[in-house]
């Protein structure tokens, strides 16, 4: 049985970023899937933060360095200001998962931000990236600057907002199993067991036909 991962998270959201060093740890030896689902935490034309504002200033000192330090991420406030919108990031996403390189390209994008301060809403940044995880550069520029995924990604984040219900990023959803937060390693390695160790339901016995006929 292979258990599937969702995983909603921003560019821009430092806790993402850390998120996935438990993840990645979690899920070593385990027949599981990685479903990245995106989500803007502030959508344009919504004012995006200020890194050189007290609440980033804030946060950053009090929650993300500490928390960055007790998982061994090396991570950093980017001085882009303010910060980029992650829909044209979102939009290369969806090329990338198209071409099979969905959680490299998410890395590639977070390492950029959080280790480098590249402005990720740049196309031209978000151009040489996706070229750093082997895809094609010129066809991901092309299909940034014609929006070509631009419904493809509007419909993802309905389905966050609307259906998942999500409200806040990192979350995980693991089949019944819902954390929202980073989590650690044992956690996540818990949840992930319980889908593991969930009984098959047996729906009765009807008509059906094998290799040796109709029974």
């Amino acid at each position: 049985m292979t258990v599937t991962i969702k995983v909603y998270s921003d560019y821009v959201c430092p806790f993402c970023f850390i998120a996935e060093k438990p993840l990645e740890k979690a899920i070593q030896g385990k027949d599981v899937d990685i479903e990245w689902m995106p989500y803007e935490l502030r959508p344009y034309p919504e004012e995006t933060l200020k890194p050189e504002g007290d609440y980033l200033q804030k946060t950053w000192q009090s929650a993300v360095y500490p928390l960055a330090e007790r998982y061994g991420v090396k991570i950093k406030l980017p001085n882009v200001s303010p910060q980029p919108y992650t829909h044209l990031a979102f939009e290369g996403f969806q090329f990338a998962k198209e071409h099979g390189k969905a959680t490299q390209y998410n890395h590639r994008i977070f390492q950029a931000f959080f280790q480098e301060e590249r402005d990720i809403g740049d196309i031209d940044v978000l151009t040489k990236l996706a070229e750093d995880v082997g895809l094609n550069d010129e066809a991901y520029r092309k299909a940034l600057v014609h929006r070509t995924y631009k419904e493809t990604h509007q419909k993802a984040l309905d389905f966050a907002r609307n259906e998942a219900n999500i409200t806040a990023v990192p979350t995980f959803v693991i089949g019944d199993t819902v954390l929202s937060g980073v989590s650690d390693q044992q956690t996540i390695e818990e949840a992930i067991d319980v889908e593991l160790n969930k009984p098959l339901i047996s729906f009765g016995q009807g008509m059906a036909c094998g290799p040796d006929g109709c029974f």
